[in-house]
This record gives structure tokens, sequence and C-alpha cells, in this order.
């Protein structure tokens, strides 16, 4: 039952936040669920839930990393969104809030879905519910970005869809008996499914999920998407949708372990994850806009992540690690960045400077947002790039290991070189020095305050959970 409410009790609240409420309606309409579904997911912890619908949905310790994931960053960016909507009124509000509710409904129903076409379902529910949250300045560039989100977002699922297919053939065609598309069925029968259908729909599935990651090159919707949504609609997209299609990836390479296959998909994650860094420190180098700036640094972590899936071992629990560790710092940036959007009205890194001086605690949080997210300690992005780069050497992929320490150097100067100037440059004159909102500051605040955790210590049963998805995954524990 708790984990069919995971998925209604957004829905719900997206459906009543659309009545002809006032704005602080709304608004408590989306803390209230946002502290509801978190309070659900907590309990999951403390007393683990059995399948249900006929094992249709089910929380395994991979599902519900990923689902505590979604509904910590969820609630962050609901408090912020108190302190955001005062300034801003992107579409009136009502749907904005409506959007926000049925995003976390669908998420919650990707993650949860052990039946593989109800998590397509769901991935293309979050495309739908992301869509409009897109729109924000009703210009064109905020249209162009809506449609270039949905064209490409939609050749991803419908290749997916494909995959589905080939997924589907590959259990039947094996000769199998058991429920169709369902995780569990999968992996328990992966020596009967038929190897060339199997791969047929890896590759199928990579590809439409990689779109929906950002994986380059099917990444080039990000930079348009996450320069013109507002900045928590793009750390909502960085830290948990993207973290939504990874899981979509996780779970057929479940499936392809379980039937052998490793050998043929490790060097396609492999290679799809160093294009990703390539793609990022090639970009990163030369961008002068801060929230495309991000968009890149997210084509990055999203080739970290395949690359931990790829050199296995140690490096899969490194990836498991780094998702949370990514959603977390990715929440912190956008927040910051969204503050100073809203203190200078631009995004654009060369007309803003010495933000340090007039808006002191956004200037700090932005300064440990760039060391966090680019993986310097003591912040946890360190400890799980770490532990994929000791995967990869480990597991014999010592030039890997090499391309990525050299990439991620890249990617570092790129990003320090304008969000240090950002901070650090003369103060712009006309910009007064303002007693920043606890709304605004509250969240990331609680972010920096996470990813800094878990780069000091991560708490046993995080590390039990982690342990357990990266077996999972074919990979281990260090």
């Amino acid at each position: 039952m708790r984990l069919v409410l995971l998925m209604l009790v957004p829905l719900a609240g997206a459906l009543v936040a659309y009545g002809r409420w006032g704005a602080p309606q709304r608004l408590g309409w989306l803390l209230g669920a946002a502290a509801l579904h978190l309070g659900l997911v907590a309990s999951l912890w403390l007393r683990p839930p059995g399948p249900a619908l006929g094992g249709w949905v089910a929380a395994d310790p991979l599902g519900l990393v990923v689902l505590s994931l979604v509904s910590i960053l969820f609630f962050v960016l609901a408090s912020y969104a108190v302190g955001y909507l005062r300034v801003e009124n992107p579409r009136g509000g009502r749907l904005f809030v409506s959007c926000l509710l049925a995003f976390l409904s669908a998420a919650s129903l990707v993650v949860l879905s052990h039946q593989m076409g109800l998590l397509w379902v769901g991935l293309e529910a979050t495309t739908l519910a992301v869509a409009p949250l897109i729109f924000h300045r009703h210009d064109r560039r905020s249209l162009e970005a809506v449609w270039k989100y949905l064209v490409i977002s939609s050749v991803g699922i419908a290749l997916a869809l494909l995959g589905m297919f080939f997924l589907a053939t590959a259990q039947v065609g094996g000769g199998t008996t058991g429920r169709l598309l369902v995780l569990e069925d999968l992996v328990a029968q992966g020596p009967a499914l038929s190897p060339a259908w199997l791969k047929a729909a890896f590759v199928f599935l990579l590809v439409g999920f990689g779109t929906k990651m950002g994986l380059a090159p099917m990444h080039t919707w990000k930079p348009d998407t996450y320069g013109e949504a507002p900045p928590l609609v793009g750390g909502l997209m960085a830290g948990a949708l993207t973290s939504c299609a990874f899981l979509g990836i996780a779970r057929i390479v479940q499936v392809t372990t379980a039937a052998g296959l490793a050998e043929f998909v490790r060097p396609l994650l492999i290679g799809f994850g160093l294009l990703s860094l390539l793609v990022a420190a090639v970009f990163m180098v030369a961008q002068n806009d801060i929230k495309r700036l991000l968009a890149y640094s997210s084509v990055e972590h999203m080739g970290l992540l395949v690359l931990g899936l790829g050199v296995g071992g140690v490096g899969v629990y490194g990836t498991v690690l780094h998702l949370v560790n990514n959603g977390l710092a990715k929440g912190l940036l956008f927040l910051a960045v969204g503050n100073v959007v809203l203190a200078t009205g631009t995004s654009y890194a060369p007309r803003i400077h010495g933000i340090l001086r007039s808006r002191s605690v956004t200037g700090a949080l932005l300064v440990a947002g760039l060391f966090a997210v680019t993986g310097s300690p003591p912040f946890g992005l360190f400890l799980s790039e770490f532990t994929i780069l000791s995967g990869a050497v480990r597991g014999g992929h010592p030039w890997v290991a090499a391309a990525m320490l050299m990439l991620l150097a890249i990617i570092f100067i790129g990003m320090a070189t304008v969000i240090l100037e950002v901070a650090y440059g003369q103060p712009d004159p006309l910009l007064p020095k303002e007693r920043e909102s606890a709304w605004l500051l509250g969240g990331p605040l609680a972010l920096a305050a996470g990813v800094l955790l878990l780069g000091l210590y991560i708490p046993g049963v995080l590390h039990d959970a982690l342990a357990r998805a990266a077996t999972s995954l074919g990979g281990a524990a260090p």
C-alpha cells in the first residue's frame, strides 16, 4: 500500500493544486505532499515492504537509493519554491506547482517499477510533466528550448520503446514462462534469454535512456533546456530526472549481467562515458553562461555514471554512490545559481562580479558547489570519483583512468575560471547588499551539508544499501 501511495499522493496533490487556490494554498499543497512523500520513503527504510501489484512494483536497494535521492531533493526544491515564487511568477504559479507534483508522481513510478514497460511509461510521463516548467519566460528562446527537449526526448523514448520490444522478444524467444518484462523474472531466467535479441535490446535502451540522461552525443537538448528553465527546475532535472533515466540503463545492465553478456555491455558503457567526459571538457572551457555551464557539468557526471558501470568491480559501487552525490551537488549549485540570477537578473557570467561580497551566503554556496561538483575533497564526489577511478585501475583499464583524470582536470579549470570570477571579481556598484531570504538559503545549505557529510562519513545503512545495489549490477563493495 505504501508503494502505491508514493505515486498517488503527489498525483493527488497535483490535481488539487491546479484548482483555483491562492498562491499560499498551492505552496502549502506542494510542501505538504513533498513532506508526506519523504515520510513514506523514510518508512520504507524502517520497515521494507514486499512487492505490490503482482510484482510490478517493488523497492529493491537500488530503487530505494534513487527514490530517497528524488524525495529529498524534491522536498528541498519545494521549500526553495516558496521563496522563489514570491519573486517570480512562472506560468501563473498554478501550472508550475501542479507540474512539479506530477513529476514527483511520475519519478516515483519509474523508480518503483519492476515491470520494464511500466518503467518506460513513467519516464515518458516525466518528460510531459517537466516540459511546461521549461517555458518560463514565454519568449522565443524558451519555446525553442521546450520543443528541442520534447523532440529529442521523444526520439530517445521511441528508441527505448523499440528496446522494450526487443527485450520482450528475447524473453519469449528464449522459451521462458515467467512474467513478461518483470525484472526479477528476467534476471532469474537470464541465461535462457535469446542473446541476439538481448544485445539489440541493450543497444536501443542504452541510446534511448541515454538520451534522457544526456549522454553525449545525445546531450544536445541539455544546454538550451537548462539555460532557459528556472534554476530550481534545472536542479530537478539534473538531480532527479537524469537519475531516473540512469535507473532505466541500470535495470537492463542487471538483466544483461545475469545473462552473461557483461563483456558485450561494458565496452559500450565505457565508450559513452569517455565521450561524454570529452564533450563536457571541450564545451566547458569556452562557456560563459552559468546555467549552460551546469548543463555540460551534468553531461560530465552522466558520463561518469555509465563509466563506473563499464569498468565493473568497485567502480559500480562508486557509480551508485556518485548518483547520490551528484544529485545533491547539482541541487546545491542550481539553487545557488538561482539566487545569483534573482539578484542580478542574468546568468551571463561576464556581467556578474563579486557576488561573494554583495550576497555573502549565496557566494559561499556557489564556491562550495564548485568544489563539490568538481570532485574536490572533502566533498562526497571526491570519494565516489576516486572509487570509480580505483575500479578502472583494478579492472585492468589504466588508460581509462588516465583519460578520466585528464578530462576531469580540464573540466575543473573550465568551471573554476567562470565561477571564481563571478564570486570574487569586483562587485557591481549597482547591486546593493540585501538580506537574503531564509527560504532561498535553507535548501542549498542543507544540500551542501549532505554532500559534505558523504565525503567524510557514509552511514552504515546507506553503505549496506549501496553495496547490495552494486552487487545486483555485477559489481562489488570496496
